[in-house]
């Protein structure tokens, strides 16, 4: 945290080295959440750039109440629901999707990631936007519940609900296709 208040200074001071900084300490979190929330990896690069675009005309005046990583992936969350999950299901083409660490020589590990990937995917899709994004947030981006709950201005008890609630019904939905 503290690294971030000097990089915030530094980039208010007008350093354009900081804001590289920034995108580079933070650019895979805001990627792997957008393509989390999005299921589109070409939308989610657009909804990460927008946002450090942002970000970036925006940070002289920023007055940071969590983490600087807290309010970028927050960004990045809102930007995705303000886009509207319709408009970027139907931009989906799932045959043209990259799965996230699978083996690019290895065609029959890449298959396997791809169909636990769809099913993942699908089974977080009937969750309540809430729980989505708290579960995302927590395990993908690595936020601990209550910097989540402060990005959202709401108890760490409803952060952890939403949580305990969406890998409930997780389990649910994934038992029930075995």
């Amino acid at each position: 945290m503290f690294e971030d208040i000097r990089l915030l200074w530094k980039l208010k001071q007008g350093r354009n080295d900081a804001l590289g900084k920034i995108y580079e300490k933070y650019k895979n979190n805001m990627l792997a959440l957008a393509v989390a929330l999005s299921n589109n990896k070409s939308v989610a690069e657009d909804i990460m750039h927008d946002v450090f675009v942002s970000f970036a005309q925006s940070a002289n005046k920023l007055q940071l109440r969590t983490s600087l990583k807290s309010s970028l992936l927050t960004s990045v969350a809102n930007r995705v629901r303000n886009l509207g999950r319709d408009k970027i299901k139907s931009a989906l083409d799932v045959e043209d999707m990259e799965i996230a660490g699978a083996a690019a020589d290895c065609p029959d590990r890449a298959a396997i990631s791809k169909e636990q990937s769809q099913r993942i995917n699908l089974a977080l899709s009937q969750l309540s936007y809430e729980q989505q994004n708290v579960i995302i947030l927590h395990l993908q981006s690595g936020l601990k519940f209550r910097e989540i709950a402060e990005s959202q201005n709401v108890s760490v008890n409803t952060i952890q609900s939403r949580y305990r609630y969406g890998i409930d019904k997780l389990r649910s939905i994934l038992d029930g296709e075995i």
